[in-house]
C-alpha cells in the first residue's frame, strides 16, 4: 500500500478528529432556521431511499428470530455474490462493526492510509493499536471505494494478516468489489444499508469474510442486534435487484448533473463516488458559509481548507442549490 500523509509512530496519545457530516443541528444552531427548511449534502446517503415495507405489529414487539436472520443473510449472500466459503454476519449499522473489529486480534501496529473515514483510526486507538505508515502491520483497512476522496484499491495491496475492507459505498460500483476476498482468512468485508439504500436511521450493517473473524464478531457483538424492522426490511431491500440496477442508474446520471453545476463556480472534481462528489475549492469554509446561508448544508474537512464534499440533493433541492453557487 503506498503511503499517504500517515506518521509512522504511536499515536496513542493523539485523539483521533471524529467529525462527521449530518451534524446538522450545528448548521441550524448556527445558521438558524427550521431543521425542515435544511437541505443536507454533507452526507453521501441516496436522497431516494428505499421504500420500506409494510410493519406489523409482530415486527416491532417480538424478539428477532433466528431463522428471519438466517433469511436476510442468505439475501446479502446472493445480493453480494459472497464466496460460498466466508460467513456473514448482520449489525446495527456498519460503524458498530466499525467498533468491534479491533478486538479481533492483540494491539499491535494498523496501517490506514488518510484522508480516509476516520473512525476505523478512532477505533483501533480506542483499543490500544498504533499507526503504522510502512510495512509490515499486523492489519490494514481500506475503504474502498474511499470516502472522500473516491479511491479504488487493489487486491494485491492488501498485505497484512487482519484485513479490513470497508465497502460501504460500493453499492454503487459493484464490478468494483473486492467481495471475491471475504473467503480468505484474516479477511473482513463491511458493507452498509444505510449509504445506498438511503436508510441510515435503519442502522443495518454486514460482516462479510472469515468464519473465524465473523464468529469472533459475533460472540462480541451478542444476540438479537438486528432489529425486526430491519431484518424485514433488508431482506426486501437485499432481494430487489431491479430497483438496485436502476437506482444506479439515477446516481451516476445526478452525479453528472451536480458536477456540471459546481465545476462552472470555480471548483476541480478531486474525486468521489457517484454518491458523493470531493471538489477542490480555494476556500472550503467560504463556499460552506455561502451555501448554509441558503439552508444547504455542506462537508468540510479538519485537515483540508480546500476540500468541500457535497451529496446528492433530493428532486426538490437542485434549483436552490443552483442558485446558492
Amino acid at each position: 500500500m503506498a503511503a499517504k500523509n500517515m506518521a509512522t509512530g504511536d499515536l496513542q496519545s493523539q485523539a483521533p478528529v471524529r467529525d462527521h457530516g449530518g451534524n446538522l443541528s450545528a448548521a441550524v444552531a448556527k445558521y438558524g432556521g427550521a431543521r425542515s427548511d435544511w437541505i443536507d449534502l454533507s452526507t453521501g446517503i441516496n436522497p431516494v431511499p428505499y421504500p420500506l415495507p409494510d410493519f406489523s405489529s409482530n415486527d416491532w414487539s417480538a424478539l428477532p428470530d433466528t431463522a428471519v436472520s438466517d433469511d436476510l443473510h442468505n439475501a446479502a449472500r446472493h445480493f453480494w455474490k459472497v464466496p460460498h466459503g466466508a460467513s456473514i454476519l448482520g449489525a446495527p449499522g456498519a460503524s458498530a462493526l466499525i467498533a468491534l473489529v479491533p478486538a479481533l486480534a492483540d494491539a499491535r501496529w494498523v496501517r490506514i492510509d488518510t484522508p480516509t473515514y476516520n473512525e476505523h483510526a478512532a477505533a483501533f486507538q480506542a483499543q490500544g493499536w498504533r499507526m503504522a505508515e510502512c510495512e509490515p502491520a499486523e492489519a490494514c483497512v481500506a475503504v474502498h471505494p474511499n470516502n472522500p476522496d473516491g479511491r479504488l484499491w487493489k487486491a494485491d495491496e492488501l498485505t497484512a494478516p487482519l484485513r479490513i475492507i470497508d465497502e460501504s459505498f460500493c453499492d454503487v460500483c459493484p464490478e468494483q468489489s473486492l467481495i471475491h476476498l471475504a473467503d480468505q482468512p484474516g479477511t473482513l468485508v463491511l458493507k452498509s444499508f444505510g449509504k445506498f439504500w438511503g436508510l441510515a436511521g435503519l442502522r443495518l450493517g454486514f460482516a462479510i469474510g472469515d468464519p473465524a473473524l465473523i464468529s469472533q464478531l459475533s460472540d462480541l457483538q451478542g444476540p438479537w442486534a438486528v432489529s425486526g424492522p430491519a431484518l424485514k426490511t433488508g431482506i426486501k431491500a437485499l432481494s430487489d435487484p431491479a430497483w438496485a440496477a436502476e437506482t444506479r442508474k439515477r446516481l451516476a446520471e445526478d452525479a453528472k448533473r451536480l458536477d456540471a453545476m459546481v465545476l462552472p463556480k470555480g471548483a476541480d472534481l478531486a474525486g468521489g463516488t457517484d454518491l458523493f462528489r470531493l471538489y477542490h475549492v480555494d476556500d472550503a469554509a467560504a463556499w460552506q458559509d455561502r451555501l448554509a446561508r441558503a439552508h444547504l448544508w455542506s462537508r468540510i474537512f479538519p485537515y483540508s481548507s480546500n476540500y468541500l464534499r457535497l451529496g446528492l440533493p433530493p428532486d426538490h433541492g437542485w434549483e436552490r442549490l443552483e442558485a446558492a453557487l
